[in-house]
C-alpha cells in the first residue's frame, strides 16, 4: 500500500463513517473502494468489519458525549441481532451482483418512506414504545436483521433506523444512538467468524477503521447537534442517491 492508497482509504472511511452514523449505506462506498484497490470480494467484505466495529465504538462514545442513548434497550436487540449475524457471516450462497443490487436498491426506497414520510418519526419521547409487546417483537426482528447485517452489512443501517421508528416511535436521533450500539453488539460476533475463516486483511483493514472511526465521532455529534430534520434530509439525499447508483451502475 503506498502514500495515495492510505490517504484514499482514511478519507473513504472518514465519509463512510459519517454516512453509516447518520443515516446507513457507507459500506455500498468502503466495499467498492476496497475492491479496486485489489482485495478479493469475500477480503473486502470481511476486512470492512475492522472498520465497522471500530467506527461503532467512536459513535457510541459520541451520542453519549452529547448525552443520547437508547440504554439497556438497545443492548437487548444487539444480544439479539449478535446470535443472528453468526448466521449471516456463515452464509456462503452467491448472488448475481446486478440483482443484489437492485434488490438493495428497493429496500432502500422502502425503508426511507416508512422512516421519513411516517408520523411515528416525529413523535416525542413520551409516546416511545418499549413496552413487553414492542421489546419482544423488536428483537424478533432484530434477530433477522442480525443475519442480514453479519451476511453483508452494507445498507443495514437503513433496515434498523426503519425498525425503530416503526416498532418503537423513537426520534430519529435516538434510533441512530440505539443503531450504533446494535449494530458494535453484533458485529463482534461476525468479526469473530471473520477471523476464524482467516479472510480479514488487517492492513487495509486497520487503515479505514482510522476514517471510520473519525467519521461516526463526527457524525454522531453532528446527529444530536442538528435533529431530526437535518438527518431526514440527509436520509433521503442517501437513499436516492444510493438507490439509482445500485439500480443503474
Amino acid at each position: 500500500m503506498d502514500i495515495l492508497d492510505f490517504v484514499l482509504l482514511i478519507g473513504t472511511g472518514l465519509v463512510a463513517g459519517f454516512i453509516n452514523t447518520v443515516a446507513g449505506g457507507g459500506s455500498l462506498l468502503s466495499l467498492p473502494v476496497l475492491i479496486f484497490m485489489g482485495l478479493p470480494p469475500a477480503v473486502a467484505n470481511a476486512s470492512n468489519r475492522v472498520a465497522i466495529f471500530s467506527q461503532n465504538i467512536f459513535g457510541v462514545l459520541g451520542f453519549k458525549s452529547k448525552g443520547v442513548s437508547a440504554y439497556p434497550y438497545s443492548l437487548y436487540l444487539g444480544i439479539s441481532a449478535f446470535f443472528g449475524a453468526i448466521i449471516g457471516a456463515k452464509i456462503s450462497v452467491n448472488l448475481n451482483d446486478e440483482l443484489f443490487n437492485r434488490i438493495i436498491a428497493i429496500i432502500m426506497v422502502l425503508v426511507v418512506l416508512a422512516t421519513v414520510f411516517s408520523k411515528k418519526t416525529v413523535v416525542g419521547a413520551s409516546a416511545e414504545r418499549t413496552d413487553k409487546k414492542s421489546t419482544i417483537i423488536g428483537i424478533i426482528v432484530f434477530f433477522f436483521v442480525g443475519i442480514y447485517g453479519g451476511f453483508i452489512q452494507a445498507g443495514v443501517g437503513f433496515l434498523i433506523m426503519a425498525a425503530l421508528t416503526s416498532i418503537n416511535r423513537f426520534t430519529l436521533v435516538k434510533t441512530n444512538s440505539a443503531k450504533v450500539l446494535v449494530v458494535f453488539i453484533y458485529t463482534l460476533s461476525s468479526l469473530g467468524v471473520f477471523i476464524i475463516e482467516g479472510v480479514i486483511d488487517w492492513y487495509y483493514g486497520l487503515t479505514l477503521a482510522v476514517g471510520n472511526s473519525a467519521g461516526a465521532w463526527i457524525g454522531s455529534r453532528w446527529s444530536v447537534k442538528s435533529g431530526d430534520k437535518w438527518i431526514k434530509r440527509f436520509l433521503v439525499v442517501m437513499v436516492i442517491g444510493l438507490a439509482i447508483k445500485l439500480w443503474f451502475f
